[in-house]
């Protein structure tokens, strides 16, 4: 993209919501204006930046990115090996897909019955080992193969925030970005600051009692003090543009404009409420908290949301809570029968649906973690009893960190589907046809939300223009 505001600056410094930021923000109900002070304001009101422009919502791309934290066997799932020796093979049959001479292994019969509408990538590689590193590769293209306590650079999905928040004008009364369960341990906003981290919905949707607080406020008599409060922190404004020499108090308005919408619009309500999906959908998708997050997801995307992260992680994991199959976590084979169903039957049904629906020109579905799992197996004493492992001490089978080979899909996004890309060897240890990098993933996904990864630079703490991501291009056996 050519447009100037993709070098401008960002301020430095710590975030002017404090730890919470943006979500924070967004929680407090703007109860909190009447209180800050005229240098809070103006420092709010600095971090921000606005530009208007750009196409309509409904026209808007949009990504949907499921994650799997801790990485998923390739070997288990989409590229199996049915030939290799007991020391690398798992226990898994190998099926045929709608898709003539692909084939997963039977954990996927959902998957496999619609291969025709997603890619799988075989080949993809990076080269950390470690989840920090591995996820900072995948989330923000940091080629540090070391662990470091938080990220560097912003990850995709903030940078998307960030880019279209000073870009575009959006209709929509939902936040552009929004996290359901979302990936947030080793990937942030890094230098673009707080304010562009996701509206964040945590807990089980799938659950009588679940709820997403401060969003559609039903009560008027709240909804009127809120404007009260709201009208009393305008009322400041007459002293604050007297110090507005940059033009940045007007960037504010639309962010409190958007929180105001977010809690007092009827549709922001509507748009997470998952009782007004008939429960044949709702079915499809599985009563359970991955499938209700990914029917979420899809609602939100429908919405005007354009992007939505979430994280198939908790529970429905097994003992450990992620996709870690370490022996000493998870007995590997029993972890993967464990999540299959609730997995092949929820990453299914978005699919089914985006297309059923219409948006797979708009939309764009990405199934991956950060790596894979080593080929050969190993055996390990567990560390404890739970679901998909056995009591501590006991000797199980295991795989272990593995970013040389691994698989995701793709799906929506108008990409060419049906197809597999690259391949691995016969032990599925070395990717050994179309190699694509973390940067190409990255480029991929800006690519479909018309973010020209190669030229975009966005400034960092020090001033310095920054490529959002300086290797990779767009993989182009994905494009239609």
């Amino acid at each position: 993209m050519s447009d100037p505001f993709f070098a401008s600056s960002v301020c430095p410094g710590p975030s002017v919501f404090g730890s919470s930021g943006r979500r924070g923000f967004m929680r407090m109900g703007l109860g909190g204006f009447a209180s800050l002070t005229l240098p809070g304001l103006l420092r709010l009101r600095a971090a921000q930046g606005a530009e208007t422009g750009g196409k309509p919502d409904s026209e808007k791309t949009a990504v949907i990115m499921v994650w799997k934290p801790g990485g998923c066997s390739h070997i288990d799932t989409y590229d199996p090996k049915p030939d290799v020796s007991s020391d690398y093979r798992g226990p898994f049959g190998t099926i045929d897909t709608k898709v003539p001479g692909m084939q997963f292994t039977e954990l996927l019969p959902m998957q496999a019955a619609i291969a025709d509408k997603f890619t799988v990538l075989r080949s993809m590689r990076q080269t950390a080992g470690g989840h920090p590193a591995g996820s900072m590769q995948m989330l923000s293209g940091d080629p540090d193969t070391r662990d470091k306590p938080k990220p560097r650079y912003p990850d995709w999905m903030t940078v998307t925030n960030y880019l279209r928040s000073h870009g575009t004008t959006r209709n929509s009364p939902l936040p552009l970005y929004a996290g359901i369960n979302p990936p947030l341990e080793y990937n942030g906003p890094a230098y673009l600051g707080d304010a562009y981290s996701p509206f964040t919905v945590n807990g089980d949707p799938s659950k009588p009692t679940f709820s997403v607080p401060n969003i559609g406020l039903s009560d008027q008599g709240e909804v009127r003090r809120i404007g009260r409060r709201a009208s009393l922190r305008q009322n400041l404004d007459t002293l604050e543009r007297a110090f507005d020499r940059q033009g940045e108090l007007g960037a504010l308005d639309e962010f409190e404009e958007q929180a105001m919408t977010l809690l007092t619009n009827p549709k922001t309500k509507d748009a997470f409420d998952l009782t007004k999906e008939d429960d044949r959908t709702r079915d499809r998708y599985g009563r359970n908290s991955w499938g209700q997050q990914l029917l979420m997801a899809r609602r939100l995307v429908e919405s005007g949301v354009e992007v939505v992260t979430s994280s198939l992680s908790g529970p429905l994991c097994g003992r450990v809570n992620n996709w870690d199959d370490h022996a000493v976590n998870h007995h590997v084979f029993d972890a993967l029968r464990f999540r299959s169903r609730a997995y092949d039957q929820a990453v299914s049904a978005l699919i089914e649906d985006i297309y059923d629906r219409g948006l797979d020109k708009r939309v764009l579905v990405v199934v991956t973690g950060e790596f894979g799992r080593t080929p050969r197996i190993e055996h390990s004493a567990s560390t404890g009893a739970g679901d998909a492992s056995a009591p501590a001490g006991t000797m199980q089978p295991g795989r272990d960190h593995w970013p040389r080979a691994f698989s995701n899909i793709w799906a929506g996004g108008g990409i060419r589907t049906g197809q597999v890309i690259g391949a691995t060897d016969k032990r599925g240890e070395d990717v050994i046809e179309r190699i694509c990098s973390a940067g190409d993933f990255l480029a991929t996904i800006y690519h479909h939300l018309g973010i020209d990864a190669a030229n975009t630079l966005i400034k960092d703490f020090n001033g310095r223009p920054t490529p959002i991501v300086d290797h990779g291009r767009p993989i182009p056996e994905l494009m239609g």
